[in-house]
């Protein structure tokens, strides 16, 4: 990690077209304008993380999810014996 320091107006160069500006300190933190072509994403890691998490956790179903599901939109499942109708 490259770390360095610098003042409000001064530029930090990543490649031949990404270009961070160091906008102004705020005491508790510094705000910072990133110019990036279109095509380069650009997120806070901690959003990336927490949409991660949700998507874990979203993959994680209740066992009775499907029959309350079902039940929540009136479909009634056949007795385990029958076969369902087409």
């Amino acid at each position: 990690m490259l770390v360095l320091t610098r003042k409000p107006g001064e530029k930090v160069l990543i490649g031949d077209d990404i270009v961070i500006t160091i906008i102004e300190n705020r005491g508790d933190g510094i705000r910072i304008g990133i110019d990036a072509p279109r095509g380069i994403s650009i997120q806070r890691a901690e959003i990336v993380q927490a949409v991660s998490d949700a998507n874990v956790e979203a993959t994680h179903a209740a066992a009775d999810a499907e029959e309350r599901l079902k039940a929540a939109l009136g479909i009634v499942s056949p007795p385990p014996n029958e076969e369902p109708t087409p």
